[in-house]
């Protein structure tokens, strides 16, 4: 009996044994897991991002360089060319390349100097028509407004990139004369990046030897009105449904001239401010870079100042030619409707000049 007692304690021991292991197991999976704070995640995040903006500007910086690099191999390259021809003054040096194209051979022309130049200006300032009469130099290629369209001048790569491609000759367009090209350069309006990155392109200019040709406007107002007018043919296109920005034959500029814009004289002054500061601010950050500065009215009035633009790019002296014709011929009275608020405006205030051309 004994034995059989202790036999049933012993059974009735182990279930108790077996429930105190059950109700710690029960326990420790209950037990809540730690938990960090939302502060700890957030300096988490904080310093992953950290880490990635340090390698990708890592990154960028070492693309710079290598880009660099490669720009500098490339002005290197033009110079060590072995057609440094004596009887250049040294001060021209640093204004004469040998290109050496990509996309073709310059040939007979491979030693010709080629001079890198860039027309700065402003919307209706006459520079489409005057770089026609460049164009019809059979040296000089003036490519446009290649900056005209936004992906180019997105960034100063961007901007670096496409400048390297033109004076490298590798840059085609209808003004392209390619392997006997003495003068290459573009038109580049100073609303289009040229003033944003002012900084990185007269450091541009300066190390590849780039010249600057100024083409401003005296008369503003006039200016003013041709941009009116510009604006009014672009939504209403007059010519048989089209847009042009310049015309080849008189009848065509006697239909455009025919619109008289109605001008807002509470913005006026404010807007011919904004125009004058616009040009001065540029004399004065690009005043580094080798330049000649030419008004329009200048240049209409007296074409003698052609020949010191063939004279400042060094180029042989030949009449320049464009089939370009002029809109306004009248007065200016003539192409505005409010003539007598516009008057009334200008008067009495130093814009009065600007009727008359500034000097």
């Amino acid at each position: 009996m004994e034995g059989v007692g202790r036999e049933h304690d012993s059974s009735v021991a182990l279930p108790v044994e077996d429930s105190g292991a059950a109700k710690d197991t029960t326990s420790a999976s209950t037990k809540p897991t730690r938990r960090y704070p939302l502060a700890s995640w957030v300096a988490i995040l904080a310093l992953a991002t950290l880490v990635g903006v340090y390698i990708f500007s890592l990154s960028l910086k070492q693309n710079g360089m290598l880009f660099g690099l490669r720009q500098t191999n490339m002005i290197e390259k033009e110079r060590e060319q072995p057609c440094h021809l004596p009887g250049f003054p040294q001060t021209e040096i640093p204004y004469l390349h040998f290109p050496t194209p990509n996309t073709y051979s310059r040939k007979e022309c491979a030693c010709t100097p080629v001079r890198f130049f860039a027309i700065l200006s402003m919307q209706r300032s006459g520079s489409g028509w005057f770089e026609t009469l460049l164009n019809s130099h059979e040296n000089i290629s003036s490519n446009g407004e290649i900056f005209s369209v936004k992906d180019r001048r997105s960034n100063v790569t961007a901007i670096t990139q496409t400048l390297d491609k033109l004076y490298n000759l590798d840059w085609f367009s209808s003004a392209a004369k390619n392997e006997c090209t003495a003068a290459v350069g573009l038109k580049w309006m100073l609303n289009q990046g040229l003033m944003k990155h002012h900084q990185e392109v007269v450091e541009y200019f300066n190390r590849r030897g780039v010249s600057v040709i100024f083409l401003l406007r005296r008369n503003l107002l006039q200016r003013y009105v041709s941009i009116l007018a510009n604006d009014y043919d672009r939504n209403t296109k007059q010519l048989n449904g089209t847009h042009k920005a310049h015309v080849h034959h008189r009848g065509q500029a006697d239909v455009l001239a025919q619109y008289k814009p109605t001008i807002d004289t509470k913005s006026l002054i404010a807007e011919l401010k904004r125009s004058d500061k616009l040009a001065a601010d540029a004399l004065v950050r690009f005043k580094k870079i080798r330049s000649i500065v030419l008004y329009y009215e200048d240049v209409v009035s007296n074409r003698t100042k052609l020949t010191d633009v063939l004279d400042f790019l060094k180029l042989p002296k030949i009449k320049l030619s464009s089939r370009h014709v002029k809109i306004h011929t009248k007065r200016l009275r003539d192409h505005i409707d409010n003539w007598t608020d516009v008057s009334n405006t200008l008067n009495g205030t130093q814009y009065q000049s600007f009727l008359n051309g500034r000097r």
